[in-house]
């Protein structure tokens, strides 16, 4: 079996021409590929006998907007006081804001392998590749579901976790969190009714943290 580092040095030579970046991180390969070269990658590593990656393991959408920000910046409970739902400072983005991610697995060499694609925030859509592994069905669809991405091709991209009549993508982070909508039943008209929501904002309070006895080491009882 080769080592990771082999294995990086292997997927950079016999597809330098299709890759943007190949690096080999605590322990694991990753390799960034642009939207247009997808398949062509994902049909190569699958059916060439040296990577043999015939399982899809996962496919996941990511949101980078504040990767790498924190608020939590000393040892104490937080910077400024607040829970980690505090609107952190917008930052200069140089990457793509979305990717999709997917995760491959060779049986044959017992090697694993990470795909992420950047996609333009203002086109968020990247080909299928349900017809080289089938089970990308779901996967595709939940990533749809949640981010917004477009996966074209997909003979049945629809929602597959929220409800039909919701508005927006959960994990763009662009809603309240409270939602639009809400949905009750009406025994009067015998049916389920949307209405806007009655939740209030929340406003967080500041973390304050209390002297407690109990954990004291040392204190008399």
């Amino acid at each position: 079996m080769l080592s990771i580092e082999e294995l990086a040095a292997q997927v950079t030579t016999r597809f330098n021409h299709l890759l943007e970046q190949a690096a080999v991180s605590l322990g694991e390969l990753t390799i960034i590929v642009a939207p247009q070269h997808l398949r062509e990658l994902c049909f190569a590593l699958r059916d060439d006998p040296d990577f043999n990656f015939k399982l899809l393991i996962d496919i996941c959408g990511v949101d980078y907007l504040q990767y790498g920000v924190s608020e939590w910046t000393t040892n104490s409970a937080t910077a400024t006081g607040f829970e980690r739902g505090v609107e952190c400072q917008d930052t200069v983005r140089k990457e793509p804001r979305f990717a999709s991610v997917y995760h491959l697995l060779s049986l044959t060499h017992n090697q694993r392998l990470r795909i992420r694609v950047p996609l333009n925030e203002a086109r968020l859509e990247v080909p299928s590749v349900m017809a080289i592994w089938p089970a990308a069905n779901w996967f595709e669809r939940e990533a749809f579901d949640l981010f917004g991405i477009v996966y074209s091709e997909h003979p049945d991209l629809r929602r597959i976790l929220t409800d039909y009549g919701f508005v927006g993508h959960p994990f763009r982070k662009d809603f309240p969190l409270s939602g639009n909508l809400e949905v009750r039943y009406d025994a009067k008209l015998q049916r389920v009714v949307y209405e806007p929501v009655s939740i209030e904002p929340r406003v967080l309070e500041p973390k304050v943290i209390r002297r407690d006895n109990r954990y004291q080491v040392g204190d008399e009882v």
